[in-house]
């Protein structure tokens, strides 16, 4: 058995946490090479201190500092690196056979790209890498021979139902669409009279998930339903209109594949991230997650629903901005992750995030964007246009 050498980008974070637990179960199948934290450095050098990586890379020089006493004073003799370009070279170290690429949000896109520009297995938790450049990352992983895994719980659920052989062609394989589950978030339920009011705290209060505070408002928004829909398009080479979402709020069944003969297959299990990682990690094998088995007796019911989009505008200007392509899905990011930020900040309301997304897609941008620099500065101009609207709106 060939031991994998990991670096893990974003290991202070909730994939980062449950990929380090599945990490210690397995200490004969892993070493850890480098582990990112980003400003989180004491959780960092509890890390370190556990897994000895050669490097930690932290978001700046002054957290760097800082993480550089704290792994002096135990008698670590981790590296300490900083900044976005350490993130790319951890990523694309010639000794790293796996990456797995779990920062959130934009920032994400170099380092992910670096790893498949080297051939790297590339963990995919990040979904902007695909939301904001799908052509050109999946295009740079052909071309270098990198192998993406999806970590996602919905997109890994696919993965783990479609034909083992699965090329890429839905036809080929008699497949008929690609159906992905969502909770309806912590507002299922809530009368939209009372959006207006929804405070940061409550959204963050995923009902099912253990996830981070940008994530969870996705969840609350259905954004973060929208953004995986992207996401399977370039994953599975599946067209738009090919790819279904359904609400089903016990996230027990978590995603599912329609196939042409009217069977449909589906992933099942308890609502843990260790499970999806553990089954990328362990490929071609299955191993052990730490996740406990599925008590089918203390099931009340599985139920279905279709999503509403007056109650979820952001997955309708979502599918909006998978059919139109181009330029617009990193558009939709950019202008989401300014809008989130603003609302956790308590600068705009919980329904204003829509509308600043809506705002952002009807600005004039650039079609064709296929290089990192391009969508870089179409990601840095929406930014500025988004907080440009929010400061209008207050």
């Amino acid at each position: 058995m060939t031991t994998q050498v990991l670096t893990i980008l974003g290991s202070t974070g909730s994939i980062g946490v449950s990929t380090l637990d599945v990490v210690a179960r397995h200490p004969d199948r892993f070493q850890v090479f480098a582990l990112a934290g980003h400003k989180q450095v004491e959780k960092l050098a509890e890390q370190c201190v556990r897994f000895a990586p050669k490097f930690a890379v932290a978001a700046d020089g002054e957290h760097a500092a800082r993480l550089e006493n704290l792994l002096r004073a135990q008698n670590c003799a981790t590296e300490v690196l900083h900044g976005a370009q350490a993130l790319i070279d951890v990523a694309s170290a010639p000794e790293v056979s796996g990456v797995m690429c779990a920062i959130v949000g934009a920032a994400g896109l170099p380092s992910a790209l670096a790893a498949a520009q080297n051939g790297k297995t590339i963990y995919l938790a990040n979904k902007e890498t695909l939301v904001v450049s799908g052509a050109l990352f999946m295009e740079t992983a052909r071309a270098n021979g990198a192998k993406v895994l999806p970590v996602d719980s919905e997109h890994n659920a696919i993965f783990q139902v479609l034909p083992r052989d699965y090329a890429g062609r839905l036809n080929g394989h008699g497949i008929q669409s690609i159906i992905l589950t969502a909770s309806g978030g912590p507002f299922l339920e809530t009368d939209l009279a009372e959006f207006d009011h929804i405070t940061p705290a409550q959204a963050v209060k995923h009902p099912n998930w253990s996830m981070g505070r940008k994530i969870s408002v996705d969840s609350a928004t259905m954004m973060n339903k929208g953004l995986e829909l992207i996401e399977a398009h370039w994953l599975f080479n599946c067209p738009p209109d090919k790819l279904e979402v359904v609400i089903h709020p016990q996230s027990v069944i978590h995603s599912m594949v329609r196939y042409l003969d009217g069977s449909v297959l589906a992933q099942m299990g308890n609502p843990d991230m260790r499970t999806p990682i553990a089954y990328c990690l362990g490929l071609p094998e299955r191993i052990e997650s730490g996740v406990g088995a599925l008590d089918f007796g203390s099931l009340s019911a599985l139920t279905f629903k279709q999503p509403d989009f007056d109650r979820f505008p952001c997955l309708k200007l979502a599918y909006d901005a998978m059919n139109a392509g181009g330029a617009a899905p990193c558009v939709l990011n950019a202008a989401n992750e300014i809008a989130v930020a603003a609302f956790l900040d308590g600068k705009i309301k919980f329904t204003d995030i829509a509308k600043v997304v809506a705002h952002s897609l009807e600005q004039n941008f650039s079609d064709g964007l296929n290089d990192i620099g391009s969508l870089s500065a179409q990601d840095a101009q929406t930014r500025i246009q988004a907080q440009a609207y929010i400061d209008g709106l207050n």
